[in-house]
């Protein structure tokens, strides 16, 4: 069901993408210091939808770092609940390795 979700969320956007990329086919030069107005040796020529990409995919990508890094505390509370779980699972297969055998009611309470 998330898939088709997906799907239908990103397939519009796709589209509009390849419409903007396809109107925006001029050639357009980035340059790199704004200081100096003969800079040609800092500066790139392309077309203007590489430009868009290639900022949307560094936005994503600024995204992503800062929701993993925003979400680091979270992680680390998971980590510590596994171990903690961890040790209480193994703590009860103790306690049950060492009740008596002859206590057939604890043993099918769980």
């Amino acid at each position: 069901m998330m898939r088709y979700l997906k799907l239908l969320l990103l397939a519009p956007v796709a589209v509009v993408l390849v419409l903007l990329a396809v109107a925006n086919r001029q050639i357009v030069t980035f340059v790199f210091d704004p200081l100096s107005r003969g800079a040609e040796a800092a500066s790139i020529t392309l077309p203007l939808f590489v430009f868009a990409f290639v900022v949307l995919c560094i936005g994503i990508v600024l995204g992503y770092s800062a929701a993993w890094l925003a979400q680091g505390k979270h992680r680390r509370a998971a980590r510590s609940y596994k171990r903690e779980c961890e040790k209480l699972t193994a703590e009860r297969s103790e306690l049950r390795a060492a009740l008596p055998v002859t206590a057939p009611a604890l043993l099918s309470q769980k």
